[in-house]
């Protein structure tokens, strides 16, 4: 697995038990330059998105991944967190459904869960 996806995984983990909803992992490598891949999430309220960002941060930290920009913490309506190839969004519902980056990034492939695994 390379480091991309290990990142990745380690991230959508993290996110699964804080409870996050509707994990999304977008592989962007065909068509855009920004990053590699775009895992999208939300949460219920505040303080779980907030938590959902301190665990995935913290575990990618123990793993040897520092984040190179973080923004949207404190209002935790939308948190990004940039990895460089791995950029992460921590919705709360309102903000994920108004901005629509699933459809956005439509062209983009959906990665299973489970491919992580193997």
């Amino acid at each position: 697995m390379d480091k991309a996806l290990k990142l990745v995984k380690i991230a959508s983990e993290a996110m699964e038990d804080k409870k996050g909803e509707e994990l999304k992992i977008l592989d962007i490598r065909e068509i855009s330059s920004l990053a590699d891949y775009f895992v999208l999430v939300n949460g219920k309220n505040k303080n779980q998105i907030q938590a959902m960002c301190e665990d995935v941060e913290e575990k990618l930290a123990k793993s040897g991944f520092l984040i190179k920009h973080k923004e949207g913490f404190e209002s935790a309506d939308w948190i990004l967190m940039d990895y460089g190839d791995v950029v992460i969004h921590i919705f709360d519902r309102e903000n994920r459904e108004f901005y629509q980056l699933d459809k956005i990034w439509g062209d983009a492939a959906v990665i299973d869960k489970g491919a992580l695994e193997e």
